[in-house]
């Protein structure tokens, strides 16, 4: 069998106007997706689409992009060691943008000697020393600042984190 046996190709439509029929298609499923959920607010069209696919409901945590804190702090004590006033400058200058939130976090280094003297509680003393700092960074901010201790001992300390967590809640008037 020689190619001039071989019938000829029917004459078709280019493969180019296929390709392009399919993007615009997808483009007309995509905006018929928006014009049918411009009602719904962006994070519960986000929930919705999470759980089409399955996923968790949780919103990931915000990740911290900047830290500042008050380190050695006296073994079994919550007295500030120091002046907090380059923390608040520093607090102030954060907070400034209002997606953010702060996050105070109490720590001990896990000797027999920093514990709350009362309780014996490591935890207790972490707290304390957390909510030490939140009350010097109280009028900053007193509505994004979340108190929290550390999970495992490590250093006398109250670290300051600034996380951006989206845009706030708007009230109408």
């Amino acid at each position: 069998m020689n190619a001039s046996e071989y019938p000829d190709a029917p004459t078709g439509k280019p493969l180019w106007l296929i390709t392009l029929a399919d993007l615009a298609l997808l483009l007309v499923g995509f905006l018929v997706l928006l014009q049918a959920t411009h009602h719904i607010g962006g994070k519960d069209l986000a929930k919705g689409i999470r759980q089409g696919f399955g996923a968790n409901d949780a919103e990931p945590a915000p990740m911290p992009v900047a830290a500042a804190g008050i380190l050695d702090f006296a073994p079994g004590s919550a007295i500030l060691p120091t002046t907090p006033g380059a923390l608040v400058a520093w607090a102030r200058e954060a907070a400034r943008d209002p997606r953010v939130m702060l996050t105070v976090t109490g720590s001990t280094d896990g000797t027999p000697a920093d514990i709350d003297r009362v309780t014996g509680s490591a935890a207790i003393l972490a707290a304390d020393r957390a909510r030490t700092v939140a009350a010097a960074l109280a009028a900053v901010a007193p509505a994004r600042v979340a108190i929290v201790t550390a999970t495992k001992p490590g250093r006398r300390a109250a670290i300051v984190s600034v996380a951006f967590v989206g845009e706030p809640l708007r009230t109408t008037p």
